[in-house]
């Protein structure tokens, strides 16, 4: 396993995110839940992944709880991340939250614990007090934040009064909008860039084209499983495979080591199976060419997905016929 030193801490540069633990909207039953989830992060952790990131709002808390019980006994191996969901997020509520969050998992400090997205509508500096009170009381130990612009990050720091070490965004070949401005200012400023969905939520690991679109769960619903959007990522998927031959490796470990080949970044693929999470740690060891990474940025900038606004008709149409 690689890791990278960032701000005081030293992190596996593949982690496990832990959305589809015990989320309905994921599929997975609960026979996953109270079995697969736990041995995976288990293996995860023998594997010497330290990176687990939950959140208060995944499976309403219940993906605190798996993750809680999965480290029972390991604590000091892991480094554990979880967010507050920003529903109306002034400093007594956030402070409040963070210590639930900490109960759910069985820890006496949370090792990272951020905002899971912007709300405009409360001011950074009541969010930050709430953090600088955690922090204060020793319930977390680095403050960070998801789904922040590089401005709103920037205002996240200055509200605190201190670093802010982490922004967890969506960063992948097929979603590089990071790479404009997120990732160059941590690799610069000893910050922490977290990719999650590093694998399109799949669409990179090449088992989905436009003949064989997902048609449940919450992938069912994302533009980029739009049969024109598979049909469109062609190239890419090519080059994937290509450069997967080479190493022996699959698709999804060549998308992963593209992400993570990036200064400053980590990242959290989810995995259905041990398996899965085996593989996707093996790719913190594939080491890509400067050439290889060249062709997959020159691929992946040739995908121009329909997405937002022009995607929704779509998607609607699409959720009616399913």
């Amino acid at each position: 396993m690689r890791y990278l030193d960032v701000g005081g801490v030293r992190l596996s540069v593949i982690g496990v995110g832990t959305w589809q633990f015990g989320s309905r909207e994921w599929g997975y039953g609960q026979k996953y839940a109270e079995g697969e989830a736990g041995r995976i992060v288990r293996r995860a952790l023998d594997l010497g992944i330290n990176l687990l990131d939950t959140a208060e709002a995944y499976g309403f808390g219940r993906s605190e709880r798996i993750v809680g019980r999965a480290i029972a006994g390991r604590r000091d191996e892991a480094f554990v991340a979880t967010k507050l969901f920003p529903l109306l997020p002034v400093a007594p509520i956030v402070e409040r939250r963070g210590r639930a969050s900490a109960r759910r998992l069985g820890i006496d400090a949370i090792d990272l614990y951020q905002i899971h997205q912007p709300n405009p509508a409360v001011p950074l500096r009541a969010q930050m007090d709430g953090m600088r009170r955690l922090v204060a009381g020793g319930v977390v130990r680095h403050v960070g934040v998801s789904n922040f612009s590089l401005a709103r990050w920037q205002s996240a720091e200055a509200a605190f009064g201190g670093p802010v070490l982490s922004n967890q965004v969506r960063f992948s070949l097929v979603e590089r909008r990071p790479l404009c401005d997120l990732v160059p200012w941590a690799a610069t400023h000893d910050r922490l860039v977290i990719a999650y969905s590093p694998l399109g939520q799949g669409l990179l690991s090449g088992r989905y084209d436009a003949t064989n679109a997902p048609r449940r769960g919450v992938r069912a619903m994302n533009p980029l499983f739009l049969p024109e959007n598979l049909a469109s990522a062609h190239n890419v998927l090519g080059a994937l495979r290509e450069i997967a031959k080479s190493h022996d490796a699959t698709p999804a470990q060549v998308a992963l080591a593209w992400v993570v080949r990036r200064p400053g970044v980590v990242a959290i693929p989810g995995a259905s199976s041990v398996e899965q999470l085996e593989a996707n740690a093996a790719a913190a060891d594939l080491e890509l060419s400067d050439d290889e990474d060249t062709q997959l940025t020159t691929a992946a900038e040739e995908f121009r997905p329909l997405e937002g606004r022009a995607a929704l008709p779509k998607l609607l149409r699409r959720r009616l016929h399913f």
